[in-house]
């Protein structure tokens, strides 16, 4: 049975954090050129990647889920580097649910909204490079978290198998 849930946990893994962190750091740059115009697809683009993060930050969740259940068959739930690692999962999940998503949605309703024709003469830019660096950032924050988790999976640190 451990087996089996550390599989499911794995797959839940890069099946549903990989696209989160993939589209959250395509959505800056695409934003941005969607907003001068020069982005294939323009706010369509943009639309499909907010998107695929909202869906997968949900599909996520299995991670944490099979993740404690296979934890839990290891007999290894209060082992520091496990303890380290779902402190660091549950910050990642606030950055992506409290920092990146929102920050998501406002760029997204600056481009397809009313005045969401960016760059038109005499208006102030529905999207400028200052909001969009910032959620760049706090993507990549987001990221480093997911990062520091799989490094601290992999080598779990005092782990006895030799790994």
């Amino acid at each position: 049975m451990t087996k089996l849930l550390l599989i499911l946990h794995v797959l839940a893994a890069v099946l549903a954090v990989g696209p989160v962190a993939v589209a959250a750091s395509m959505f800056p740059p695409v934003a941005r050129r969607a907003a001068a115009g020069t982005a294939e697809g323009g706010v369509a683009t943009v639309q499909v990647l907010h998107r695929i993060c909202r869906v997968y930050a949900l599909v996520g969740v299995s991670v944490p889920v099979f993740g404690f259940a296979t934890a839990g068959e290891m007999g290894v739930l209060g082992s520091a580097w496990l303890v380290t690692s779902i402190v660091l999962t549950g910050i990642a999940a606030a950055v992506l649910a409290l920092l990146v998503l929102p920050r998501q949605d406002a760029l997204l309703s600056a481009l397809a909204g009313p005045a969401g024709s960016a760059g038109q003469a005499g208006s102030a830019p529905a999207v400028d490079r200052k909001s969009t660096a910032r959620l760049a950032m706090f993507t990549g924050v987001f990221n480093l978290l997911w990062a520091t988790v799989t490094v601290l999976m992999i080598v779990r640190p005092g782990s006895t198998t030799g790994a």
